[in-house]
């Protein structure tokens, strides 16, 4: 299991993290965005800027903001949308250090429906589920603090928050929580709905077997095992990601 001490370590995870969910097409265009609150600090976090694909992200070009949304080290503009929803979840929960925030298919999907939810219905929701808040109200881009307040109340003491009619947000206390976690909701989503739209009715699981819990995702889950598997694929095929 990978060991991480430094700025660097940190900065390679998260780029890591970003060719991952490029390759699995969880990105919006250029847009979306994910964070990391460096350890030791409650004002610093690194940050992709504005115009680049998730693909092209190196360790090196994500940029170093403070809660003020100046930039503080490295290249590139704050995006305003990511700056509202980040530092307004990153000021009321400081657990959550790790915050992504993109539109995955089926997941974003799953946010079109009215009273869209995940359904006990794959083993995979009997950790997720009671993980999840819903957002049912749409105000359009996250352009002020009043909004970026508001969706940081709704997020609670879940990690996962689906935006109505947007996408989601997942939050975690480290870049391999967060990502496995967004990793599991987006495939549980996938087939959720693939029987859904199969015409299928969905065959519950009994809510007895439900996890009840929030904890710390890789508690339970290979998170880091996960995030250091995909580290080392793209150390064969992708290395300048660690530039």
């Amino acid at each position: 299991m990978m060991s991480i001490t430094n700025e660097l370590d940190y900065r390679r995870d998260l780029a890591a993290l970003f060719r991952a969910l490029g390759r699995m097409g969880m990105n919006e265009q250029i847009a979306n965005h994910n964070s990391f609150m460096l350890p030791g600090s409650d004002d610093l976090f690194l940050i992709n800027p504005r115009g680049l694909h998730f693909k092209e992200i190196t360790a090196s070009s994500l940029i170093l903001c403070n809660m003020d949304g100046e930039v503080v080290e490295g290249d590139g503009e704050l995006r305003k949308v990511a700056f509202h929803i980040h530092v307004g979840i990153h000021r009321m929960h400081p657990q959550a250090r790790c915050i992504l925030h993109v539109h995955p298919q089926y997941l974003t999907g799953l946010s079109m429906a009215k009273r869209g939810r995940m359904e006990l219905a794959h083993q995979n929701s009997l950790a997720l589920c009671d993980r999840i808040a819903y957002d049912e109200v749409h105000n359009g881009p996250v352009l002020n603090d009043d909004e970026g307040v508001r969706i940081a109340r709704l997020l609670g003491d879940k990690t996962i928050l689906l935006m109505g009619n947007h996408g989601v947000t997942v939050v975690g206390p480290s870049i391999h929580d967060a990502f496995d976690e967004l990793y599991m909701a987006e495939r549980t989503a996938m087939y959720q709905m693939t029987a859904q739209s199969a015409g299928l009715e969905l065959q519950h699981l009994d809510d007895s077997l439900r996890y009840r819990w929030n904890g710390a995702w890789s508690e339970r889950f290979d998170a880091r095992s996960h995030l250091d598997a995909w580290r080392r694929i793209l150390d064969r095929e992708e290395p300048d990601y660690a530039n």
